[in-house]
């Protein structure tokens, strides 16, 4: 077997060192071979950084490291200048953004043996293009081309900043079009108002649509052709059958969709999955959504399955006050669900890796704890639902809410009290749903353990007694009274007066 390129986004590393690689040149050659202006959003860890590379080594017409690869004898290997900046490589945070583009071009242009003249990095960029047109028309690649961006999203006034420096840097792009023979950027999300977007109308973006959705990501097909042996030997040592197998890895990294059809796996986790041996977050691990949980605990974001968006407000992005729907779907928490009616998608979470630590995070947000305080709490709830230990369960629960500052509880005493709720037991990896159909209304939550269905109606600042008679005059119980596990009902009052339950009771179906 192979190595795995576990970190590797440099493709003649790749190639040379003779590690896996999941053949993506038929649709690489496609995309050089059918048009000029590209732009691909995906979330971080990817493989964009890599796709680029790729590309990078085809316009440099280095065949020989296209060796057995689709491409190899399809592609015609005239080779021509490339310029390929990559800001996930620049030291902008350090030395300034303005800074470090001009450093960089100068480089390439050190590369090329050409000088180049200019005061600013827009200036460099056209006296870069035009003379590399000397020796042919120019490739140009940026990888991550908002990164510069997104890292300041909590500070900004620095990230206005750098998306003026982008605007003015990438406004060069249409006017060097005559120069420029192919044009490919990447990015995690579209910002409006920077000039590929607002200026360059001939730019086609390809991240929602099914011609070049596999260009980054693993398809079903793909993981069982380039890792059948590892899921073979992933089965055995699990004591589970292949389709097992693969069942549970759909469940865990499976499920990024862009086209409403074709749903794709993430290949960093694919990836360390396969090295490592066993199940894990490992795409959340390599970043804190720090930005995201503002957002989210500013606007009491909590309920993120089946959201709808329309197209137009997942296309781009504001700094100044992004729709949560739209941040979370560019960045990788949220995909498509199904086709969309109407031009309106509606989103959900792509895989378990992905909900179980986003939840773990809303729990931490929302309680106002760390993300790795928050989970040993959850963790003692579903003890203690597993117990049928219903007082032990709400001393836990009263736990969470302890650590809510006083003035959010009595600005937002209803909605404090629902976020925890609500992403705590969805967390608990039972069969919980929250505003669930039933009968002739909505039940606040229905749990399944495998011994007991607790259906759950909470009231803030009133009776225990008034939110079981709703569960009764409404019927939320009827669907559950063939089942031979127990069934409670179950009515809890939160306090407005101090932050916990005050009372609850509790009923047999």
């Amino acid at each position: 077997m192979k190595k795995l390129p576990i970190g590797i986004q440099d493709f003649r590393v790749l190639r040379e060192g003779e590690y896996l690689y999941v053949d993506k040149t038929e649709l690489i050659h496609r995309l050089v071979d059918s048009g000029k202006y590209y732009f691909l959003s995906r979330p971080r860890r990817f493989g964009k950084s890599l796709l680029v590379s790729t590309l990078r080594e085809l316009l440099l017409g280095n065949k020989e490291l296209f060796e057995g690869l689709w491409i190899e004898g399809r592609h015609d290997w005239q080779p021509g200048p490339v310029i390929h900046i990559a800001f996930n490589n620049l030291d902008y945070r350090n030395l300034g953004l303005e800074a470090v583009i001009a450093e960089h071009l100068q480089k390439v242009a050190a590369a090329y043996e050409c000088e180049i003249q200019g005061r600013s990095s827009k200036q460099l960029f056209q006296s870069l293009i035009e003379e590399l047109s000397k020796k042919g028309k120019v490739a140009l690649l940026i990888d991550e081309y908002d990164k510069p961006i997104i890292d300041f999203l909590d500070d900004l006034p620095k990230a206005q900043e750098n998306r003026d420096i982008l605007k003015n840097f990438y406004s060069i792009i249409k006017e060097a079009d005559r120069y420029l023979r192919f044009v490919f950027i990447t990015g995690v999300s579209k910002f409006s108002k920077v000039s590929i977007f607002s200026d360059l109308n001939n730019l086609r973006d390809i991240t929602v649509g099914r011609q070049f959705n596999a260009l980054a990501g693993y398809t079903q097909e793909e993981l069982e052709a380039y890792f059948e042996e590892r899921i073979n030997s992933m089965a055995e040592e699990f004591g589970e059958s292949r389709e097992a197998m693969l069942g549970l890895i759909r469940e865990w990294y499976n499920g990024y969709n862009w086209t409403g059809k074709e749903r794709l796996y993430n290949p960093f986790s694919i990836l360390n999955f396969f090295e490592g041996g066993q199940f894990q977050n490992f795409w959340f691990a390599t970043g804190t959504p720090t930005f995201l949980m503002k957002v989210l605990r500013a606007g009491w974001h909590y309920q993120l399955e089946n959201l709808d968006a329309g197209s137009i407000l997942l296309d781009s992005l504001q700094i100044e006050d992004p729709d949560y729907r739209a941040l979370l779907f560019q960045t990788g928490y949220l995909t498509i669900l199904g086709q969309p009616a109407y031009n309106v998608y509606t989103l959900g979470y792509p895989n378990k890796e992905v909900k179980d630590s986003l939840l773990q995070y809303l729990v931490g947000a929302f309680a106002h704890r760390s993300e790795g305080d928050a989970a040993p709490a959850v963790l003692q709830l579903k003890n203690a639902l597993v117990r049928n230990d219903l007082p032990q369960f709400f001393k836990q629960l009263d736990g969470l809410y302890a650590s809510i500052p006083e003035r959010i509880f009595r600005e937002k005493t209803e909605a404090a009290y629902h976020s925890v709720l609500y992403t705590a037991l969805s967390l608990l990896g039972f069969h919980i749903r929250c505003e669930v159909a039933t009968g002739e209304g909505y039940a606040d939550a229905v749990i399944e353990t495998g011994t007991h269905i607790y259906i759950m109606e909470f009231k803030v600042g009133r009776s225990p007694q008034e939110a079981l008679n709703q569960v009764r005059e409404r019927r939320y119980a009827k669907a559950f009274q063939a089942d031979e596990r127990e069934g409670l009902l179950v009515g809890v009052s939160f306090s407005t007066e101090f932050k916990g339950v005050a009372e609850w009771e509790m009923e047999a179906i």
